[in-house]
C-alpha cells in the first residue's frame, strides 16, 4: 500500500508542478452529478468508499499543513494511508514546520494557487472575517453541509459548537477541533512534598497538622502553608549539603497550565492568564477587583520572604520541568500531574486549594477552549471540493478521530478492543514515551472526541483519567459553576474586531509589566488607585474591550 501511495504521490506531484509552471490549476472541476456518475462519489454511507477506483486514480487534492518536528511526513503516516484505503480519496500533503507556517500563513492566504485547503490553519476571528467575509477567499463550508453528514450531525446536536464557529455573517468558514475531557478549564493542581512536610511537623514548625493528615486531599490554610514554606526555605531538606537550593513554592508565570492563578483563589478570585472571566453573566477583568489587589500584595510578601522562588516569575515551561528532575528541590508546585514534573511523584501528595486569610478557597477558571475554531479551511474555486469536504468529514468519526489525535490502531491502540468495544491505548515500546509515539504517528488537528465518545468508543488514556480524577476531587468542586464561567469562543463584527486590535496589545503589555512589578515590589493603595484609573483610559482601553466582549457574549447567549 505504501508503495502504491508513493507512486500516486509522485504522479500527483508532477501534475501539481506542471500546473504551477503553466500558471494555474489545470484540474477539471466536475459537478456533483458528474462526480457521482464518473467517479462513484457518495457521501451518505461513511462505511463505504467516497470514490470508486477511477476516482482514486484521476482525482487528487493538495493540502498545506504545519507539522510538529517529531511527526512523520503526513504522506507516510499509517492513519493517512488507512484513510486512503477507506475512502479512495488521494490527498497530497505539503508539510512545513510550525515556524515556517507562522511566517508564510498570510502569504498563503493571499496566494493559494495549487492549494485546496490548509490543515492546522489556526485562523483567528479577525482572519476568518477578513478572508471569509470581506475578501471571499475562503469557502463557506456551511453551504455544503449536505456532503458532510458527520459534521452536520454535530452541529444539530451541539448548538453550542455551532455558535462558537459561526461567523458574524451567519456562515461557517473553518472546521473545528473538539476534544472534550473536562480538563482544560482548571489547569492547575497543587502538590506538596510528603517527607519534607512530615519533617516540618516533627520539628513543630507548623500548627495544627499531623503526620496522618499528609495524604492526598490534605487541606491547608495560607498560614500553615507559609509556615511550611518558611521551614523548607531555611532547611537543607534534600540533605545534599546545600541549604540554598530548595525552592519552596513553584509555578510557571502565566503558563497555560501550572501557573500562578490558583494562588489568587485564596482571596476568592477566579483568575486566569487573560484575567478575563464571566461572573453572573457579565464579562469582567479580575484585575479591577479589590480582591486582586489584596492577593497581589500577599504574593509579594511571599516573594519577598523567598517562599515563592523569583525564578517562577520568569522561567519557561521546559526549564521548570527540567529543574524538577534529579535531586528534589521543589517543596510544593503547581501542575496537572506530579508524574511530569518530578522523578518520584510518589513523594508528593495532591491537595485541595489553599484557604486564604479570609477563608477564600477557589481555583483558576481558564479560557482555554476544548473547542478550537479555525482548524481547517478550504479555498473557493477548489475543483471537486465536495469530495474533499466529505473526506475531511470522515475525520469526525469516533475511531478515526481517536487515531488522528493519538495515533493508529496497532501503534497507539491495541488491535483488539476491550470487552466494551472500546479502543484501548497500547503501552509504548521500551525506550519510548506515550507522547513520543503520539507526536510521531498522529497528525492531531481535526477530530471530534466529545464526552459520549469516551463512554462508547475510546478508553481515555491513564494519564488523562488520573488528571480528571484529581481535578474532580481537588479543583472543580471549588467554584460556583452557575456563577463563574470561562469566556467561550466568540464571534465579533468588523467594528468590534477593530476595537480589539486597537487595545488588546496595549492591555496585555500593561498588565504584564505592572503585575510582575507589583508582585516583586509591592502594590500600594496609591498605585492601585492609579491602576484603576489608567486601565479604563483610552491609552489602555479595558473598558472599551469589555463592551465588545459583553456584546459578543450577549449574542452568544441568544438562541439561533
Amino acid at each position: 500500500m505504501k508503495k502504491l501511495l508513493t507512486a500516486i504521490a509522485i504522479g500527483c506531484a508532477a501534475i501539481v508542478t506542471f500546473a504551477a509552471c503553466s500558471g494555474g490549476d489545470k484540474r477539471t472541476s466536475n459537478s456533483v452529478e458528474e462526480l457521482v456518475e464518473k467517479y462513484g462519489y457518495q457521501w451518505e454511507d461513511p462505511t463505504k468508499p467516497i470514490l470508486n477506483e477511477t476516482g482514486a486514480k484521476e482525482l487528487s487534492f493538495n493540502v498545506y499543513s504545519s507539522k510538529n518536528a517529531s511527526a512523520t511526513d503526513y504522506n507516510e503516516m499509517d492513519i493517512m494511508q488507512t484513510l486512503y484505503e477507506q475512502t479512495n480519496v488521494f490527498v497530497q500533503w505539503e508539510n512545513v514546520s510550525e515556524s515556517v507556517y507562522g511566517e508564510q500563513k498570510t502569504l498563503k492566504l493571499g496566494n493559494h494557487k495549487g492549494t485546496d485547503a490548509i490543515y492546522h490553519a489556526g485562523l483567528s476571528s479577525n482572519e476568518v472575517l477578513t478572508y471569509g467575509t470581506k475578501r471571499s477567499t475562503l469557502l463557506p463550508i456551511s453551504d455544503y453541509l449536505e456532503y458532510m453528514p458527520n459534521f452536520k450531525k454535530i452541529l444539530e446536536e451541539r448548538p453550542d459548537i455551532k455558535k462558537q464557529i459561526t461567523n458574524i455573517d451567519g456562515k461557517i468558514y473553518a472546521l473545528p477541533r473538539v476534544e472534550e475531557m473536562g480538563l482544560l478549564q482548571n489547569p492547575n493542581l497543587l502538590f506538596l512534598n510528603k517527607a519534607w512536610t512530615v519533617q516540618a511537623i516533627n520539628a513543630n514548625a507548623v500548627d495544627n497538622l499531623t503526620e496522618a493528615q499528609v495524604q492526598d486531599g490534605l487541606e491547608l490554610t495560607s498560614s500553615q502553608m507559609e509556615q511550611l514554606l518558611t521551614y523548607f526555605k531555611a532547611s537543607d531538606m534534600n540533605g545534599n549539603g546545600n541549604p540554598n537550593d530548595e525552592r519552596p513554592l513553584n509555578f510557571v508565570w502565566n503558563n497555560w497550565q501550572g501557573n500562578q492563578c490558583d494562588l489568587y483563589g485564596m482571596f476568592g478570585l477566579n483568575d486566569n492568564t487573560e484575567h478575563r472571566i464571566i461572573k453572573d453573566g457579565k464579562v469582567t477583568y479580575t484585575v479591577m477587583d479589590e480582591a486582586f489587589k489584596k492577593a497581589t500584595q500577599f504574593l509579594h510578601e511571599w516573594v519577598a520572604k523567598g517562599l515563592i522562588d523569583p525564578v517562577s516569575l520568569e522561567a519557561k515551561q521546559d526549564n521548570y520541568l527540567a529543574d524538577g528532575k534529579g535531586t528534589e528541590k521543589y517543596g510544593a508546585f503547581y501542575w496537572w500531574e506530579s508524574e511530569t514534573v518530578v522523578d518520584h511523584p510518589e513523594h508528593y501528595v495532591c491537595f485541595k486549594p489553599l484557604k486564604g486569610p479570609g477563608g477564600g478557597q477557589t481555583v483558576c477558571v481558564s479560557n482555554n477552549p476544548e473547542i478550537s475554531t479555525g482548524e481547517v479551511i478550504f479555498f473557493r474555486g477548489t475543483p471537486n471540493v465536495e469530495v474533499l469536504l466529505t473526506y475531511f468529514d470522515r475525520y469526525y468519526m469516533p475511531e478515526i478521530s481517536a487515531q488522528i489525535n493519538y495515533g493508529p490502531i496497532g501503534i497507539a491502540f491495541e488491535e483488539e478492543k476491550d470487552e466494551n468495544g472500546k479502543l484501548v491505548a497500547k503501552d509504548p515500546p521500551a525506550g519510548k514515551t506515550t507522547d513520543e509515539i503520539r507526536l510521531q504517528n498522529a497528525p492531531l488537528g481535526l477530530c471530534y472526541l466529545s464526552g459520549d465518545v469516551w463512554n462508547t468508543t475510546v478508553e481515555m488514556e491513564p494519564r488523562a483519567k488520573l488528571r480528571l480524577e484529581r481535578l474532580n476531587n481537588y479543583a472543580t468542586p471549588y467554584y460556583d459553576h452557575d456563577k463563574i464561567k470561562p469566556v467561550p469562543n466568540l464571534q465579533f463584527s468588523e467594528a468590534e474586531l477593530n476595537t480589539l486590535l486597537r487595545y488588546q496589545t496595549s492591555i496585555d503589555n500593561y498588565l504584564r509589566q505592572n503585575i510582575i512589578n507589583w508582585i516583586r515590589n509591592g502594590l500600594s493603595e496609591e498605585a492601585w488607585q492609579k491602576h484603576l484609573k489608567d486601565a479604563q483610559s483610552n491609552s489602555v482601553g479595558i473598558g472599551a474591550v469589555l463592551e465588545v466582549y459583553q456584546a459578543a457574549y450577549d449574542r452568544y447567549l441568544q438562541d439561533n
